[in-house]
């Protein structure tokens, strides 16, 4: 989820910092421009006054003091384009009529472009007060022009062309400056977004984690609300209270069936011995009591299961590192004698030795019922064959029997309590069996699979860690 919502959060802070630093940029080269426009209208305004009364038209003669002030008008705008490198004139209303005066000399107004444009304003009486924007791509110049009114006619245009190198240099320097800045905020807000996402989905982790813990059996699991937005905290002190009544309700199950198993055992007892009493009396081979006391001890049979299954449910597993290879080994010989008796094949097949972590006990329970499972319906003459191989990160124990197996319907139900196959129920058992290997396998971390075996029969997975808890397994390449 934080790999989703982590890059969300900085796109969108991106867009806001984006979204106020164009504006921000823009706003900025506007300003530059502008202080650089006003300080032209200034010296346009300055030799405007000196141009004023130099001559009343580029045809008419100067008197002497008129030609003190084109003098003064010349010397002026020489010394300003020696001083800064803008170029200026003074330009009569007629394109064609040489300047007033220029510098430097020899310069004339092109008939197009932004200077002819500004010339043409001025003659309408107005100052250039908005020339287009000039980018620091942009390698253009910039023209302002302000009218020389006599009598409030406009007889000639001050000029002034401007290169943008330097107005354009501090643009850039200060898109630099917002660009670091925008750069360090950006730094800021992923950090901050980290930040938040952290505080906002560590406990999110942690619920989920629980819920797996407990979903796979480890119902002590619990989540600690102490960090996080209220609401999950919240949500984790609910979770925790649900936990704890789950368990409690598990608990209670655990014990009623322990309890009533254990506690109709004697009544149970008591019953056989009076039917058997009552069986003295009888003639012999009396057909109901018979039956009667194959039920009753089927009976017995199905609250000792039921008793293993409760301890099974409720026993910690005891963990240690543990030869799968030889604990299959060794129970496949405990039933070589069944298997004799049923003229079965039994075998393992496999290496000598593989290590994984299991509790021995329930390790060797869980085999014996898989194995006597498979001996009660592979036929005679048919084999059943143990073996053992790792998988990865597990061991598995396969047992694969000659019987008749199950259809994929019967194989989604298996395992399940007091289940058992409708074609089957003149095989003995209590329907717990594989209910109560599965418990006893999953209190150590370990699984059962079910699958069809080739060309018939049942192909039975029992998985265990090669792993002890917090360890990992090295693979060492050749």
């Amino acid at each position: 989820m934080r790999t989703r919502l982590l890059p969300l959060l900085i796109v969108l802070m991106a867009g806001v910092l984006l979204a106020l630093g164009f504006p921000l940029a823009g706003s900025l080269a506007a300003r530059e421009q502008q202080r650089v426009v006003v300080d032209r209208i200034d010296d346009t305004a300055r030799f405007a006054a000196l141009a004023q009364f130099v001559s009343a038209g580029p045809t008419g003669s100067a008197g002497p003091e008129g030609g003190e002030r084109l003098d003064t008008l010349r010397a002026e705008l020489k010394r300003y384009h020696e001083l800064y490198g803008i170029r200026a004139g003074v330009f009569y209303r007629e394109r064609d009529a040489p300047p007033m005066a220029e510098a430097p000399g020899g310069w004339r107004l092109p008939d197009t472009g932004e200077s002819s444009q500004a010339f043409d304003e001025a003659l309408a009486g107005r100052r250039s007060h908005d020339p287009p924007q000039v980018w620091p791509w942009q390698r253009g110049r910039l023209t302002v022009a302000s009218p020389v009114v006599r009598d409030g006619d406009v007889v000639a245009v001050v000029v002034t062309d401007s290169p943008t190198g330097q107005m354009r240099s501090r643009i850039l320097h200060g898109w630099l400056v917002i660009g670091a800045g925008e750069a360090a905020a950006m730094l800021l807000a992923v950090g901050a977004a980290v930040r938040l996402t952290g505080w906002v989905l560590r406990p999110v982790r942690v619920l989920d984690g629980a819920t797996h813990d407990i979903a796979t059996g480890q119902m002590q699991s619990r989540v600690a609300a102490a960090s996080g937005p209220p609401e999950l905290r919240r949500l984790a002190r609910s979770f925790n209270e649900m936990a704890d009544n789950v368990e409690q309700v598990l608990e209670q199950q655990r014990a009623f069936v322990a309890d009533a198993s254990h506690q109709l055992r004697n009544p149970l007892s008591a019953l056989l011995l009076r039917i058997e009493l009552l069986a003295l009396e009888l003639p012999d081979g009396h057909e109901e009591i018979a039956s009667v006391r194959a039920e009753g001890k089927r009976l017995a049979s199905v609250l000792d299961d039921l008793l293993d299954l409760a301890l099974a449910e409720h026993s910690a597993a005891d963990l240690r590192l543990t030869d799968i290879a030889e604990l299959a080994t060794d129970r496949v010989d405990a039933w070589l004698l069944v298997a004799e008796r049923e003229e079965v094949g039994l075998a393992y097949t496999g290496p000598a030795a593989i290590t994984g972590w299991a509790d021995p006990v329930a390790l060797s329970s869980a085999l014996d019922a898989v194995v006597d499972n498979a001996l009660k319906f592979t036929p005679e003459g048919a084999h059943v064959e143990v073996s053992a191989r790792t998988e990865g990160d597990s061991v598995a124990i396969v047992v694969s029997d000659g019987g008749p197996g199950l259809t994929e319907e019967e194989l989604a139900r298996i395992g399940d309590r007091f289940w058992r196959s409708s074609r089957h129920q003149n095989i003995s058992g209590s329907g717990l069996g594989l209910s109560i290997t599965r418990a006893l396998l999953a209190a150590g971390g370990g699984t059962i699979h079910y699958a069809p075996n080739e060309p018939r029969g049942l192909c039975v997975t029992i998985t265990v860690p090669r792993t002890g808890p917090g360890e990992k397994v090295k693979t060492v390449r050749a």
